[in-house]
């Protein structure tokens, strides 16, 4: 299959008789293709875009690389761990040795502040008890209001369907937490990590979170992301696995239909060829798999159309100089969320180019360049003492207006898993039922879950590797 003008042709020609279509060349799709393919099946994998990646992509700006939006990852995040591992990447997105999170504070009259949130070589939790009892930015009551509700935290199953249903703010509260102790340490995880506000998201994803990031292991929550751009990762490495992997992989090739044959295959229509398989994984978006499912796939399949999308919003600014010394920073009492230092991914020679991560940005989104430039900036330059009177050479913005799934109460309900009714079809993407927010880490689990479904009913065995992360869970 080429850009081109394409002619009619099947996809079973593979001796083994053992084929498979995956739609979707995000982290989901290229995990289930590279599973699929290492337990010996013939794997072709469609990519409408350009490139592989997904929603977690660079582009070039002039000399600059781009990567979309800050993406980082957990020492918890096993899956994607290992997905880095199997591409040969791991190398170029490492985690630090040790959590370490500088939180800067502008809401204190006095001035900024700075605080952090480190880990001390201690177990579960006295892990974090020195750097809470430390943390400036909040109350002697209110850190060890803090410590109760951790606690609490800790011992709730989440395995209970009814936490689901509850939304993570009022438990807060009703655990004894201020509103200053869930913008300064529970929000300033939480927006992060599930791109949502404590208010707007469900206990269950919020209790899984730091249930697993910061309450299982001690250096669970240690902070790992590229140092390279992300496409050099997600597509350029990606695409060399899948190609070693003899994975057929197509870009710019939209799928317009899936249908069942009546000998039991399957017909993945693309403009200008049908590819026959005995197994198809859709890894899209919710509302594209809706589209191509088929009738009866699903017993409600207008619950993938209530799953809610959350919009990020990432700020890119040149400086002519050097304003940052650290790898990264959050920050309180301003609008900017999360800063990370991407000079030398980004390929800049001179001066300093920083990317601000703005999550459960609903009303920004829309904002325009010159608003949001005259709004970033100075709050920049309260943060960044380098940054008053440093010069400005490029600022720009990237839109991800359904960056992730909205993590409301009751989304749980609406995630199907990775099988469907239809035997042969499987779902794979973030918003399935990983028991994950709307991570890297939950699209490599999915992927992961719809290959092993794939395998079960092809009959063929588990590549041992692709398990290895849940040994190292």
């Amino acid at each position: 299959m080429t850009d081109g003008t394409r002619s009619e042709r099947t996809h079973d020609d593979t001796p083994s008789g053992r084929t498979a279509v995956v739609i979707g060349g995000g982290l989901a799709g290229t995990t289930a293709a590279l599973a699929l393919a290492d337990a010996g099946v013939r794997v072709t994998l469609l990519e409408g875009r350009p490139r592989l990646g997904g929603l977690a992509f660079s582009f070039q700006r002039g000399d600059l690389t781009v990567d979309n939006g800050q993406h980082v990852y957990l020492r918890c995040c096993t899956a994607y761990r290992w997905f880095l591992d199997r591409i040969e990447g791991a190398a170029l997105a490492p985690v630090q040795d040790r959590l370490d999170v500088p939180v800067l504070d502008l809401a204190k009259p006095e001035g900024r502040r700075l605080g952090r949130l480190r880990r001390d070589p201690l177990p579960v939790p006295l892990h974090l008890g020195r750097s809470l009892a430390a943390y400036p930015h909040l109350s002697l009551a209110e850190r060890a209001g803090v410590g109760r509700a951790a606690l609490a935290l800790k011992g709730l199953d989440l395995a209970d369907p009814s936490l689901d249903a509850q939304d993570f703010g009022s438990w807060l509260a009703a655990h004894g937490q201020s509103a200053r102790a869930v913008e300064a340490l529970w929000d300033l995880v939480g927006v992060a990590t599930l791109n949502a506000v404590a208010g707007d998201a469900s206990l269950g994803l919020a209790a899984m979170v730091f249930k697993t990031g910061l309450l299982s292991d001690p250096g669970a929550a240690d902070i790992g992301w590229a140092h390279v751009p992300l496409g050099e990762l997600h597509d350029r490495l990606a695409r060399k696995a899948l190609d070693s992997a003899g994975v057929r992989t197509e870009v710019r090739t939209r799928v317009t239909s899936v249908s069942t044959n009546e000998n039991g295959t399957w017909s993945v229509q693309v403009p200008g060829e049908t590819l026959t398989a005995d197994a198809v994984v859709l890894a899209v978006a919710q509302r594209e798999a809706y589209d191509l499912l088929p009738a009866g796939a699903l017993d409600a399949p207008e619950n993938l159309l209530e799953i809610g999308t959350a919009p990020i919003l990432n700020v890119h600014v040149v400086y002519d100089r050097q304003v940052l010394t650290k790898p990264f920073f959050a920050a309180l009492g301003t609008p900017v969320q999360w800063v990370f230092d991407r000079t030398r991914a980004s390929g800049l020679r001179e001066g300093q180019y920083l990317a601000l991560s703005q999550s459960a940005a609903q009303d920004e989104i829309d904002t325009p360049v010159a608003d949001l430039r005259g709004r970033y900036l100075p709050e920049l330059e309260r943060l960044l003492p380098g940054a008053r009177g440093a010069g400005v050479r490029d600022f720009f913005v990237t839109r991800e207006r359904t960056a992730t799934f909205a993590p409301t109460p009751g989304v749980g309900r609406l995630r199907p898993g990775a099988r469907t009714k239809a035997s042969g079809l499987y779902l794979a993407g973030a918003w399935t039922a990983t028991g994950w927010p709307a991570t890297m880490e939950s699209a490599v689990r999915s992927g992961v879950s719809a290959a092993d479904a794939a395998l079960r009913t092809l009959g063929r065995p588990r590549p041992r590797r692709l398990f290895e992360f849940e040994e190292a869970a």
